[in-house]
C-alpha cells in the first residue's frame, strides 16, 4: 500500500472554529479512508482571525500577554497579544497584535454596527506592545467590523480627529462623516525595526473597489447611499491627513481603512498568506508533499485576492502538487483544485454545516481523501 504524504494546511472557519481545529477535523476524515497516510498539519492565517495561533505554534518561546481593551462597539474585550523572543536585531523582541481579537467583527456575534463600530480597542493593544519595549510590531489586520478609517486605532496613538467646533468627533464611520480636522503631531513613533502589516486584500481606500464598497456590505452598511456617503469621508479623511495619495495603494482600504492608517503611521503592508507560510516553511513543506488540502468558511471571488486557499494552491500548482479545497460554502472558480468539498452540500444546508462545522469537516476529509 503506497502512504501519501499529506499537508494540511487551512484557514480558520470564521465564528466556527480555529485553523488549528479545522486542520485537526480534516485530518480525522482523512484517516477513515487513507489510515495508512502521514499527515502534516499547518494551520494558517492570512491576517486575519487565527493569526497570533499561527505565530504562536511556529515560533518556539512566543509567550501571549493579556491586555484588555475597548470592542468594537465600546465593551470591554479580554485579548492578548504575542511576544516572540528578542535576537540580536530586535533586543526587545516582536509583538504581534490581531485587530481580529481586539475589535473584530466575531466579536459583534450576529450584529452589525456598520456606523459605530471602530478600531479603537486595536490600537490599545498596539500601545501596550509599544509600552512593553518591542522592538518591531507584526499586524494582523483581516476580520474587521468597522469602516473608520483606521481613525480608532490612531486615536490610541496619539492623533486627533475634530469637528467643526474642535470637538472630538464619535467613533466609526459616523464620527468620519463629520470630520473637520485631523491633527497626528502627536502619534507615536514607531519601533525601531519597523511595523509590518499583514493583509488579506489589495483594495485601495476609496472608489468602487474601496472600502465601503466593497466590504461595506459584509458589516451592515448596504444602501447605496450610504456606501458613497462613507465613501465620501474617507476620502475626506485622506484629504485632511495630507494624504490623499496613499488612498490608492494596494491594500490601504483593508480593514475599513485601517491599512491606510497604519501607511499615514509609516508601516510597510505585505500578503499575510505569504508572510506566514514563509514563517513555517510551508512551501518546503508542500514541496515533499503528495497531496495539499486548504480550506476557508467562504470561498468567493474575494478568496483568489490573497487569502489562504488561493495562496496555499500557488504553491501547490508551483511545486506540480495535486491541491484539494474545503469550504463551509463555494460561490467561487475552483479549477485551481484537483477536488473540492462544500459543507454546505454536505450538511445539506449553511445552517447544519454551521451548527456542527467539525463533524461536516471529517466528513469532507473522508470523503476527499477517497476522491483524491
Amino acid at each position: 500500500m503506497t502512504h501519501r504524504r499529506v499537508v494540511i494546511a487551512p484557514d480558520s472557519f470564521k465564528g466556527t472554529a480555529t485553523a488549528a481545529d479545522v486542520a485537526v477535523a480534516i485530518a480525522e476524515g482523512w484517516v477513515r479512508s487513507a489510515p495508512a497516510d502521514h499527515l502534516d498539519l499547518r494551520p494558517m492565517a492570512d491576517g486575519g482571525e487565527g493569526t497570533l495561533d499561527a505565530f504562536e505554534k511556529a515560533v518556539p518561546g512566543a509567550t501571549r500577554v493579556a491586555v484588555r481593551v475597548t470592542g468594537p462597539t465600546g465593551f470591554p474585550v479580554d485579548a492578548s497579544w504575542l511576544r516572540l523572543p528578542a535576537t540580536d536585531e530586535l533586543p526587545g523582541g516582536t509583538g504581534v497584535v490581531e485587530l481580529a481579537s481586539t475589535c473584530g467583527i466575531e466579536l459583534l456575534g450576529e450584529e452589525r454596527c456598520p456606523w459605530d463600530a471602530a478600531t479603537l480597542g486595536f490600537g490599545q493593544a498596539i500601545v501596550a506592545a509599544l509600552d512593553a519595549g518591542i522592538s518591531r510590531l507584526i499586524l494582523g489586520i483581516g476580520s474587521s467590523a468597522s469602516t473608520d478609517g483606521g481613525a480608532g486605532l490612531l486615536t490610541a496613538l496619539g492623533a486627533r480627529f475634530l469637528g467643526n467646533f474642535g470637538a472630538s468627533i464619535t467613533s466609526g464611520a459616523r464620527g468620519l462623516t463629520d470630520l473637520a480636522r485631523v491633527d497626528v503631531t502627536g502619534l507615536r513613533a514607531l519601533p525601531a525595526g519597523g511595523v509590518l502589516v499583514l493583509s488579506d486584500v489589495t483594495n485601495p481606500l476609496t472608489g468602487p473597489r474601496g472600502a465601503a464598497a466593497v466590504f461595506g456590505p459584509q458589516k451592515g452598511l448596504t444602501a447605496p447611499d450610504d456606501i458613497a456617503r462613507v465613501d465620501d469621508a474617507l476620502a475626506r479623511l485622506a484629504g485632511l491627513v495630507g494624504r490623499a495619495d496613499l488612498a490608492g495603494a494596494p491594500g490601504a482600504g483593508a480593514a475599513g481603512g485601517t491599512g491606510f492608517a497604519l501607511l499615514v503611521w509609516g508601516a510597510q503592508l505585505t500578503a499575510g498568506a505569504e508572510e506566514i507560510s514563509h514563517l513555517t516553511d510551508l512551501a518546503d513543506a508542500i514541496g515533499s508533499a503528495d497531496v495539499v488540502v486548504t480550506g476557508e468558511g467562504k470561498f468567493d471571488g474575494q478568496s483568489a485576492a490573497g487569502k489562504v486557499p488561493s495562496h496555499v494552491a500557488g504553491l501547490a500548482g508551483a511545486a506540480r502538487i495535486p491541491v484539494a479545497l474545503v469550504a463551509g460554502q463555494i460561490d467561487g472558480d475552483t479549477t485551481a483544485f484537483r477536488a473540492a468539498a462544500s459543507l454546505t452540500d454536505i450538511a445539506g444546508s449553511s445552517d447544519a454545516a454551521m451548527a456542527d462545522t467539525l463533524r461536516w469537516l471529517r466528513d469532507a476529509g473522508e470523503q476527499l481523501a477517497a476522491e483524491l
